[in-house]
């Protein structure tokens, strides 16, 4: 019988690469205002090339694109860029559809629910605090609660031990097949893809069951749960 529902957050939660790319976007336009004389396709490429070697949550990227570019920090042109970053960033970050219906709706079943992020702990707080979910889960991890990242299985173990839950009892959501399903399966946890947060165009996920809608995981633990 299943009692916990572990949930990925960028992705599967909340639709973090259209976030990602709307903030980079103001910040771009930002900069260029503020006097950053860089054709706004070059800028781009020079960003996601500073994420790609330092990680997608990296948070100094705006310092190291402008050195790069024009050999130091300036603060006018970073502080443009901040500013106008965080203010998109709360504008797009959004739920997917059904959401809050269906987390609601586990709540009231009296299934545990819990969050395993590979995201910074500062940066995965945020992203739920702005999305009101921080009252809804059980548990919440992120990078620094354990130091390891999925597929590692140290992340599912911590969340079963501090949950009192077997790995049969548990269900993992999860966008990138790799990272959430891989690493959940090593346990002997039931793994879901989520295809609607799909961004690689997967073809075969692995996992045991896929979505289109996370709604759809009510299906899946009443006839887990039958």
């Amino acid at each position: 019988m299943v009692k916990l529902i572990i949930f990925d957050l960028d992705n599967t939660l909340t639709d973090f690469l259209r976030m990602k790319e709307s903030a980079i976007e103001a910040a771009v336009k930002s900069m260029i205002d503020a006097g950053l004389m860089f054709p706004k396709e070059k800028i781009e490429e020079e960003i996601f090339k500073i994420y790609n070697e330092e990680g997608i949550e990296h948070q100094r990227v705006f310092n190291k694109l402008l050195i790069k570019l024009i050999g130091k920090v300036d603060y006018k042109i970073m502080a443009a860029g901040i500013v106008a970053y965080r203010r998109a960033r709360e504008a797009s970050l959004v739920l997917y559809p059904h959401v809050n219906a269906t987390l609601i709706e586990l709540i009231k079943r009296g299934f545990k629910l819990a969050v395993v992020s590979d995201a910074p702990r500062e940066e995965a707080w945020l992203r739920l605090c702005y999305l009101q979910l921080h009252h809804m889960f059980d548990l919440v991890l992120a990078f620094e609660d354990t130091g390891e990242q999925k597929p590692s299985p140290v992340p599912f173990e911590t969340a079963l031990t501090r949950l009192g839950v077997k790995p049969e009892e548990a269900l993992m959501i999860g966008d990138w097949p790799e990272r959430d399903i891989v690493g959940a399966s090593k346990l002997g946890i039931k793994t879901v893809f989520a295809r609607y947060g799909d961004t690689f165009e997967v073809e075969s996920s692995g996992a045991d069951y896929e979505i289109d809608d996370v709604s759809h995981i009510l299906d899946i633990v009443d006839q887990l749960n039958k």
